[in-house]
């Protein structure tokens, strides 16, 4: 990653320079958000261990200590036996280990290996929004750097022009109402300066909460290393296949029926096997011994609760398919919306560029005809103020574009091939 920190005498403080891949690679790194999100794997991994226990042998140990009123004893000499001791004590070392429980056990345990792919996929679909975000607040910034330089330029503009009208003022040429006109348009463009300005800094603000970051931040837009969009089936296809969200659903459908198959579980029988160790102080019937059982329940008669369950699990089911089958359609129409508004967004600077060429036009040959006195200021400001129009809409048509072209890649829940190679970061 290409991250440099400088320390300028400006204000005195550190200005971060960051490219749009440096910060997109940086948020996955450092962004509270996805860390969150990457815990919550962990999480999912930790449940998985719980329910493995439960099909694992389990030892436990157990003592008493036992202070009797009396002691109780038969026999006598070498044949003599206690069968209450006054001052009594005994242990006994338990092996458990479960043979069979209608396999629902062995379904928990599936559900549990599908929660981790779900917080897996949720953990992606986090990390693409905050992917979104960031190139988003980061274009933003890059567009009030552009905005800054036009009204910049818009300025000059105006200067010019007053600076002509002052000299057919003082000439005696034009009455003062032209001076007036011009730093009226100067004033326009520095307080729409002020505004690109104040916009800068709310969308390096919120990079810096997301990059955790301090400080000035220097950006450096460039959208040439996006690929190149795909047509709509193929990202129809993508977004219906491998979208987080579709992928949840998905999985999700196959744990309700996991779910139906456990509860179905509880009409067949259990199967344990207890080993152990038992020693104690009493010496009737013998004071130690081992012993194996194999224990077994049966269920009989459960009044309709394992059907209710059965029942239950069957409704949660087909809601899982219902909402699959809308994870689709909304990742499906997702995509459509988005490359829908990546065209209009392209048309719409194709005719802003058109907009500015012949604004461009108009106002050099207006301002000449100002110059020669064949145009009244009144016109030449009326150029002018078509002219920063549509600077302006080149650089505000621009950012639509590029959101648009990224949100495209964010339907299809392809944010990492938008922005791409993250080498070790990839899914």
């Amino acid at each position: 990653m290409i991250l440099t920190v400088a320390a300028l005498p400006l204000f005195g403080q550190s200005v971060t320079r960051l490219t749009l891949h440096d910060a997109l690679e940086r948020a996955l790194k450092v962004n509270n958000t996805v860390e969150r999100a990457r815990a919550e794997v962990n999480v999912a991994e930790d449940n998985r261990k719980l329910l493995l226990s439960n099909v694992l042998p389990r030892i436990n140990a157990t003592g008493n200590l036992i202070r009797n009123s009396q002691e109780v004893s038969f026999g006598s000499g070498s044949d003599e036996r206690t069968i209450l001791a006054q001052n009594d004590w005994s242990y006994r070392v338990v092996m458990s280990q479960p043979l069979y429980a209608g396999r629902r056990e062995f379904r928990a345990y599936s559900q549990a290996l599908l929660g981790i792919t779900n917080a897996q996929q949720a953990q992606a679909q986090t990390e693409d929004a905050v992917l979104l975000r960031v190139a988003s607040n980061y274009l933003a910034a890059a567009n009030a750097d552009a905005r800054m330089q036009i009204e910049q330029r818009n300025i000059e503009v105006a200067t010019k022009r007053r600076e002509q009208a002052t000299a057919f003022y003082q000439a005696g040429e034009s009455t003062k109402v032209d001076v007036l006109r011009a730093e009226t348009s100067i004033k326009a463009a520095q307080r729409q300066l002020a505004v690109a300005q104040q916009n800068r800094e709310e969308a390096v603000s919120r990079l810096r909460a997301d990059l955790d970051l301090d400080g000035a931040i220097e950006v450096t837009p460039s959208m040439n290393d996006m690929p190149s969009t795909p047509d709509e089936a193929t990202l129809v296809t993508r977004a219906e296949s491998t979208r987080p969200d579709v992928a949840v659903a998905q999985n999700n459908v196959q744990i309700a029926h996991l779910e139906v198959q456990k509860q179905r579980g509880f009409w067949l029988p259990t199967v344990t096997f207890d080993g152990g160790y038992i020693n104690q102080k009493a010496q009737f019937p013998t004071p130690h011994y081992t012993y194996g059982a194999l224990r077994f329940t049966v269920p009989i008669l459960q009044s309709g609760e394992v059907e209710a369950r059965v029942a239950t699990a069957k409704e949660k089911e087909y809601e899982a398919k219902l909402a699959l089958e809308d994870a689709k359609v909304g990742a499906r129409e997702d995509v459509r919306t988005a490359l829908s508004s990546l065209r209009e967004a392209e048309t719409s600077l194709r005719l802003a560029n058109d907009q500015l060429a012949a604004a461009e036009a108009e106002y050099n040959q207006v301002f000449e005809l100002y110059r020669a006195q064949e145009a009244t200021s009144l016109d030449v400001a009326t150029s002018e103020a078509s002219l920063a129009d549509a600077r302006r809409a080149v650089a505000e048509e621009t950012l639509n574009r590029d959101l648009a072209q990224i949100r495209v890649w964010y339907a299809a829940g392809a944010m990492r091939d938008a922005v791409g190679a993250l080498g070790a970061l990839s899914r």
